[in-house]
């Protein structure tokens, strides 16, 4: 499997492809065609954020255990929300906390990296549409989302939306470990075979409303589970075959 890491190489950011463990920097579009050019050594490298989307696109309640958990019933059409480019962090990046917002929750997430401009794309035709798949940490201040009744402030502070380590291509998403970790121990852990929407259902539904860029991010839903995080945590988002998603809570 290809496995595309974008690292701060000579002052600048690169991406890499990975295969059996070696790392060569890519020449050309990570989203199109590229050469695999020289060796690297990965020790100490220092990983970036996979993209830079213009947006996430987040769909809510999309597991059927989550919904329960929150005491909602199952929706009947993907509920959708929107988290800034502005809140995106690479592995290893500090999760910023604000003590006036309340309680801190993780949800760990698989994200679809779009790969091509999709505007009204059918299910059928989705695979064509996505470069792979990611992690995502979709950080929530739960007592302003409930306050608020909407999502916007809650989910769109800076730094809570990491993403990564790293694009897995060619990975099929219909049946995937997803887990959360806080300081070693296991919050999150269930398979996104029990997505209640599909990762082609939510791109034909959320490219019917708004065009989708290369590079921005569909995050499927996060299964039960969720729970606060504080500063000195260190949370951990692990998706089957792409990786663990790394991230130390700092209080501001």
């Amino acid at each position: 499997m290809l496995r595309l890491f974008r690292i701060q190489h000579a002052g600048v950011p690169r991406y890499v492809a990975e295969r059996a463990g070696q790392w060569r920097l890519i020449e050309g579009d990570p989203f199109g065609k590229f050469k695999e050019t020289a060796e690297i050594d990965k020790d100490g490298v220092k990983l970036l954020a996979p993209v830079s989307p213009s947006k996430i696109v987040c769909v809510g309640l999309n597991y059927r255990d989550h919904a329960l958990e929150q005491n909602k019933p199952l929706p009947p059409e993907p509920l959708l929300f929107i988290k800034p480019s502005t809140s995106v962090i690479g592995p290893g990046d500090l999760i910023q906390a604000p003590a006036w917002a309340g309680r801190i929750d993780h949800e760990a997430e698989l994200g679809v990296v779009i790969g091509r401009t999709a505007k009204g794309v059918k299910a059928g035709k989705a695979s064509e549409y996505i470069a792979g798949l990611t992690a995502v940490n979709d950080v929530t201040a739960r007592d302003l989302q409930n306050k608020d009744g909407q999502y916007t402030r809650c989910k769109g502070f800076d730094t809570f939306g990491p993403i990564g380590p790293c694009i897995a291509v060619g990975l099929e998403g219909r049946d995937l470990q997803v887990q959360a970790f806080v300081n070693g121990h296991v919050r999150q852990n269930s398979r996104t075979r029990e997505l209640i929407f599909t990762i082609p259902e939510l791109v034909e539904y959320i490219s019917s409303v708004m065009t989708l860029l290369p590079g921005d991010i569909i995050s499927t839903g996060t299964p039960s589970g969720i729970g606060p995080i504080r500063p000195g945590d260190n949370v951990t988002v692990h998706v089957e075959g792409v990786g663990a998603l790394s991230n130390p809570v700092v209080g501001t």
